[in-house]
């Protein structure tokens, strides 16, 4: 078929009217290999029970080729059922309009049209429709019509393979493979009279990526989230009811955006040092931690009042008399998370006598699932790794630089965690100087939202920044549905294509 030639490629539902079209197309289709075709009483039981999963495709007016689906409750399905099973002869019993998987009944193109990547479209609408209809995948029993030449040679397993590896062409399924289904399984018996398969068929399956189950309760996880984050700027406060209501005015400021987080950065609180800068900074470290239960408290009620998850940053915590850099999640809520710095600085070891944390795990939050790493952990890619193989949507990270080379280090490695591990990344700093507080420097930030670089996302991986070494706040939307689609459509895929037949990242402490 010339494509030149054609005026005009319509997708449209399939009708009664298109019977004897219908019918002509299947018998050139399949050449008498099914020895039947769709009675019209098939049609017009089909198109009045799920009249959106029959289409055609038709040029300049004459069909082309047709797509034919139910909708079926999967769990209820023999996982070794046939083609029978699932039509149940005329009156498609198993269709169940609140079923959660799209089955294919059968899909064609007349001979004198293959060529045009017709099939595909009739694939691609029934995965628009899956989406649309919020089901889990799509399901159908594909033919193997070459088999018929390799089965003295291979078992129906290992002609799979074969085909997988391109060691064997086969049409049906090399298409099939290539718009993304994938064998789950291998049915003997599946359709009576297909003698070119032997009667075998590999069941294939889509996954639908956006399929959400159905909540009942009154809340849902968002898809799009927007992030406010706080540049803090390092200044002099009188004590820590001062400090408390500038941390107020920033999270009143991103959640009259109507954020869902609100991320202040590392060691916001350290101000409150100034008045303890006659003792030695180990001590006054110390003191500093005093203030952090008192810190969380006003923050978890902040959170709940302003409607905002927050990201605490980090404080100094004593646990048993040990120092650590943690900080905490304080959910809308109410409910609280704690998290730690895993790795600590030289400095931070040597002048404070900070010691290393061991806790490492993700957060369920109303916006998707997180993960915290504090500054110099950021530039540990095991720990990220560990929090994606979680799930995580969302890497936060808190951070504390007082030069340009630290900064670029933080920046850096956060754009390839975002990349390596496809999810966003967000950095939050301070900015400014503390002249009255021992081993706190000039602060150098620019905080950023980071995103995977694939055509979905902004092309060098920035989605937002701020003006370097300026107090302000940050708001930027992120789109976890995107995540979704990288995971499977995109132009690399970094989480799927691990070698762990070669490597892996094992957490030793759970």
């Amino acid at each position: 078929m010339d494509e030149h030639k054609i005026d005009n490629i319509e997708l449209s539902f399939l009708t009664v009217d298109d019977f004897e079209a219908l019918k002509s197309a299947t018998l050139e289709a399949y050449g008498g290999v099914l020895n039947s075709y769709w009675k019209k009483d098939h049609i017009a039981r089909l198109t009045s029970i799920f009249s959106e999963g029959q289409v055609v495709i038709k040029i300049d007016g004459q069909l082309a080729g047709c797509a034919l689906s139910l909708i079926v409750d999967y769990d209820k399905i023999d996982d070794n059922h046939t083609y029978a099973d699932i039509i149940e002869g005329d009156k498609f019993k198993n269709h169940d309009p609140n079923g959660d998987v799209l089955y294919g009944i059968d899909v064609f193109i007349k001979p004198e049209y293959r060529g045009l990547r017709l099939g595909r479209r009739l694939y691609d609408y029934r995965k628009e429709l899956c989406e649309n209809l919020n089901l889990k995948g799509i399901v159908f029993g594909g033919r193997m019509p070459n088999y018929y030449k390799y089965k003295a040679q291979y078992s129906p397993k290992e002609y799979i393979q074969k085909v997988k590896y391109k060691e064997i062409h086969d049409p049906v399924l090399n298409f099939q493979m290539s718009n993304d289904f994938h064998p789950i399984r291998i049915i003997k018996g599946y359709l009576e009279g297909d003698t070119a398969s032997s009667e075998y068929a590999v069941l294939m399956e889509w996954d639908n990526i956006y399929y959400t189950k159905p909540n009942k309760k009154a809340s849902s996880v968002k898809t799009v989230v927007r992030l406010g984050l706080i540049q803090w700027q390092m200044r002099p406060y009188n004590d820590l009811e001062d400090l408390m209501r500038q941390v107020e005015y920033f999270v009143d400021s991103v959640s009259a955006y109507r954020s869902d987080f609100a991320v202040f950065p590392e060691f916001f609180n350290a101000p409150l040092m100034a008045k303890y800068n006659h003792l030695h900074e180990s001590q006054a470290i110390r003191k500093l931690a005093g203030y952090t239960k008192t810190v969380v408290e006003k923050m978890q009620q902040l959170s709940i009042s302003y409607n905002i998850n927050i990201i605490s940053g980090s404080m100094p915590e004593i646990v048993d008399d040990v120092l650590y850099n943690v900080g905490y999640l304080c959910r809308r809520d109410g409910s609280l998370e704690r998290y730690e710095k895993i790795h600590v600085t030289p400095d931070e070891a040597k002048v404070w006598g900070m010691q290393r944390g061991n806790q490492l795990k993700t957060f369920e939050t109303d916006a998707g699932k997180i993960g915290v790493l504090i500054c110099y952990d950021s530039e540990f890619p095991e720990l990220s790794r560990l929090l994606a193989d979680e799930g995580m949507d969302i890497l936060f990270v808190p951070f504390l630089t007082d030069t340009q080379n630290g900064y670029s280090r933080v920046r850096l490695c956060a754009q390839a965690r975002a990349i390596e591990n496809e999810c966003y990344v967000a950095i939050a700093g301070s900015v400014g100087n503390l002249p009255n507080v021992n081993n706190m420097d000039i602060q150098y930030a620019q905080s950023a939202v980071f995103t995977p670089c694939d055509f979905a996302f902004p092309s060098n991986g920035i989605k937002a920044e701020t003006t370097p070494n300026t107090e302000m706040i940050l708001v930027a939307d992120i789109d976890l549905g995107l995540l979704r689609e990288l995971h499977s459509f995109g132009a690399v895929k970094n989480l799927k294509d691990r070698r762990k037949d070669v490597y892996d990242v094992i957490r030793v402490n759970k």
